[in-house]
């Protein structure tokens, strides 16, 4: 008899964050190697663009998950990510890997993802009771904020072994000659490789393992049609624009999704200048980067427990608006604000400690009113409006840094004058300017959407899905 219910659900989180976690582990350490290889960051960034060009499959992927059936798709999803991990191994492991390969192998990766969150999501609403729909949000959330956290600091001991008093905590001299590694001598300690990119591949592969055997012993039902979804099922080009329909007719959900769409816009930027901005303010200290940047993780994880427990606000439309307000002021304009490693951290830790309310009521919403038999559609162009404020904000932050901001915040810029009170002077300071803009345009976003009635009363005008109310 298979698992059923949240229980099942819980299964299949566990199975995502060990997935999840060999994932980024790859990532990570193939990261490392092509730096180490090429020396030049734009390899990374042709990888990146890559890795978001299937968003702009969406309306397709979410035409074909709600035809197909959604635990299958989870696991060919898993499998597809698998094959590749495979293929790049095979091609490092014989000395063949090139960055085109990593490239291709990041958008088929991608691509595996993109039919993964919706039928995922989609699947939640069909496996857990409605009042628990937060809880299980919260589940996969802390999935993804555990695996951040623990694959860098796992994969880096991976990668390297340490000898102390001549004591040698890595893999025999033989397995190390004959994977090609080669120790590092480094702040009189010597380094030594301890399983190198191909050991962290090596599990990554299994970790994939692990995911398709969590679904195989649930049961994920399938959702039963439901009016709306008849009148979507006509030829498959309408299913693909079936998403976009269904959110435009609904202006408290089209306006939910404008609140994202703007507060990702003005997170991104933020997100887009942390590292240059923290090494600039910082004196280039790595140790500082590295603690503010498990901050995030930490946070994240410390809030979906606290929302576990909790279960969340009772209008979930609060935890969305005021999640923006409290993580654009207490995260990234505090980031603008501070100037030191302490309140940083702070910024870091409350910002992810805030996302999982925020992400977890939004979420939650969206479940509770869209028919289960339509939500790869509508979750997958939901995704599609969000992240298409990503790559305008990496845009916008690098033009404003390089060529605004930053320069009218050196000594005898044009800002200095006006802001240096608040944010000083020299190398980072527009960066920070920016931040603190930033933020305060976030909040706006968030407050806002308390005063335009369609968003602030979603919950009480669109009616829970199988409840008596329009198609």
């Amino acid at each position: 008899m298979k698992i059923t219910g949240m229980r099942a659900f819980s299964l299949v989180a566990i199975g995502q964050f060990i997935s999840l976690t060999g994932s980024a582990m790859t990532q990570f350490a193939l990261g490392i190697w092509v730096f180490q290889q090429t020396g030049q960051a734009t390899p990374l960034a042709g990888i990146a663009v890559a890795n978001a060009l299937p968003i702009f499959l969406s309306p397709v992927i979410g035409a074909l998950v709600d035809r197909w059936n959604r635990k299958l798709t989870m696991m060919i999803s898993d499998l597809g990510a698998g094959v590749v991990t495979i293929i790049l191994f095979i091609l490092f492991s014989t000395g063949n890997l090139q960055i085109w390969h990593l490239i291709g192998g990041a958008f088929i990766s991608s691509l595996c993802g993109m039919f993964q969150w919706p039928a995922y999501s989609a699947a939640i609403s069909v496996m857990v009771p409605k009042e628990q729909y937060t809880r299980a949000n919260v589940l996969q959330g802390l999935a993804e904020s555990a695996s951040g956290i623990l694959a860098p600091s796992l994969a880096a001991a991976l990668l390297v072994g340490l000898v102390v008093g001549g004591q040698q905590i890595t893999l025999p001299a033989t397995i190390l000659n004959s994977l090609g590694l080669e120790p590092i001598v480094f702040g009189g300690l010597r380094l030594i490789p301890a399983l190198g990119v191909v050991g962290i591949m090596m599990l990554d592969i299994v970790t994939f393992i692990a995911a398709i055997g969590a679904l195989l012993i649930i049961t994920v039902p399938q959702p039963e049609r439901s009016a709306t979804g008849a009148k979507a099922q006509s030829s498959f080009w309408s299913e693909m624009s079936f998403g976009f329909r269904y959110i435009f007719t609904r202006p408290g959900l089209l306006g939910l999704q404008l609140v994202f769409l703007f507060g990702n816009l003005f997170a991104g930027i933020g997100g887009t200048l942390l590292v240059p901005m923290i090494l600039s303010r910082s004196d280039n200290n790595e140790q500082i980067l590295g603690l503010v940047t498990s901050m995030f993780g930490i946070g994240g994880i410390a809030g979906g427990l606290l929302l576990s427990l909790w279960g969340g606000p009772k209008r979930r439309v609060n935890g969305v608006l005021m999640g923006h307000i409290l993580s654009s002021l207490g995260g990234t304009l505090l980031f603008g604000l501070g100037r030191i490693a302490p309140i940083w951290m702070f910024a870091a830790f409350f910002t992810s400690f805030v996302i999982p309310a925020l992400n977890g009521s939004n979420q939650s919403i969206w479940q509770a009113k869209v028919p289960p038999d339509v939500q790869g559609k509508v979750f997958a162009i939901r995704r599609m409006i969000a992240w298409g404020a990503n790559p305008l904000a990496a845009l916008l932050a690098g033009f404003l840094a390089d060529r605004v901001f930053e320069p009218a915040m050196r000594e005898g810029g044009a800002l200095v004058s006006l802001f240096s009170g608040l944010v000083g002077s020299g190398p980072g300071a527009g960066m920070a300017l920016i931040f603190i803009l930033a933020g305060v345009c976030g909040a706006l976003v968030g407050a806002a959407g308390y005063l335009v009635p369609a968003i602030r009363n979603v919950e009480d005008d669109l009616p829970d899905h199988g409840a008596v109310g329009p198609a």
